[in-house]
């Protein structure tokens, strides 16, 4: 009788575990959370980072000046690039890092003047894939691997469309 129980206990429990749903913790992460950092007033210090656990690298919209500790800044309403980064906190520097822009109509290399507006309501941020859709109908993705990114431009029909690498430091560079 004890094996008959047993068995039963057994049985339901495998069965138990072959129709439990599986919670995709992803969906509760929020990369946005404390990137609403000012000079005057750090809120968190933060850039949205998509990347895999223990990943080489991780890539990030960027908001800032090229070079400047505060990559992503959440009331600012351009992005100038995706930068491949290793940067820990905006109070220190990042190496080897470098910038892709994509651009329409008119090729622009200069950080000030390459920038495209976006809206909030058109980005999806999380640690395993970013978007964005620009006014300018240009959209970005990124999905991050263990050595680096996928990342998929779209541009609109019929327009000419660019995309601008830049390696803007010392230590960066394209052989």
């Amino acid at each position: 009788m004890k094996f008959r129980h047993f068995y039963v206990f057994v049985l339901s429990m495998l069965s138990a575990n072959l129709f439990a749903q599986q919670t995709d913790l992803v969906q509760y992460v929020n990369t946005l959370q404390g990137t609403n950092s000012k000079h005057e007033l750090t809120r968190g210090n933060t850039y949205p980072t998509t990347a895999l656990p223990f990943g080489m690298h991780t890539w990030t919209p960027q908001t800032g000046k090229n070079g400047d500790g505060w990559k992503y800044q959440y009331f600012k309403d351009a992005i100038r690039g995706f930068q491949q980064a290793h940067q820990c906190s905006s109070w220190t520097r990042d190496y080897a890092v470098f910038s892709l822009m994509p651009m329409i109509d008119n090729l622009v290399v200069d950080e000030n003047q390459r920038e495209a507006k976006f809206s909030h309501a058109n980005e999806i941020a999380k640690p395993n894939y970013y978007k964005v859709q620009f006014d300018n109908r240009v959209t970005t993705e990124i999905s991050p691997s263990e050595r680096g990114a996928h990342l998929r431009f779209s541009y609109p029909e019929g327009k000419k469309s660019y995309l601008v690498l830049d390696g803007y430091i010392r230590t960066s560079g394209v052989k």
